[in-house]
């Protein structure tokens, strides 16, 4: 596997306060409006997403908790039966205020090694589609989609 898929690096810059920011990425409210539908739950102990029916797909150690600033957790993709069975991987938030009320948003989703098919699976659109709904609806109100 190469090194871009075991350690996969995306920035973006949002008209937002880190506040917001931190919000948007941490309550269920927020997360079901640009996370294909994932209800999410981040807490100090526990990363925890559920499905638009209330299945569970991701249950994981928070590793790092620094309101607003930065979220480290734990990723399983519970949701797939196939990726269920690999390693757990990592998910780092970093969230920098930025001039012009802007924040720059850098994720990082590491620790793939022994998770291909995840790796494969968040790669590029994957990641890149949850932080573009997740900036237009910050900056709009509105979702990326309907």
């Amino acid at each position: 596997m190469t090194d871009a898929l075991t350690t996969q690096v995306y920035q973006v810059f949002i008209k937002a306060t880190p506040e917001q920011v931190w919000e948007a990425i941490t309550t269920p409210e927020f997360t079901a409006r640009y996370f294909h539908g994932a209800r999410i739950e981040a807490a100090e102990d526990k990363y925890v997403s559920h499905g638009p029916n209330g299945d569970l797909w991701g249950d994981a150690e928070v590793f790092d908790w620094d309101p607003p600033r930065r979220l480290v957790h734990g990723w399983r993709s519970l949701y797939d039966e196939e990726m269920a069975k690999e390693e757990t991987s990592r998910v780092s938030w970093e969230i920098e205020p930025a001039d012009g009320g802007l924040c720059r948003l850098t994720v990082v989703h590491d620790r793939l090694e022994g998770a291909p098919k995840t790796a494969a699976s968040v790669s590029g659109p994957g990641w890149m589609f949850v932080l573009s709904g997740l900036k237009t609806l910050l900056e709009t109100g509105e979702p990326l989609t309907a």
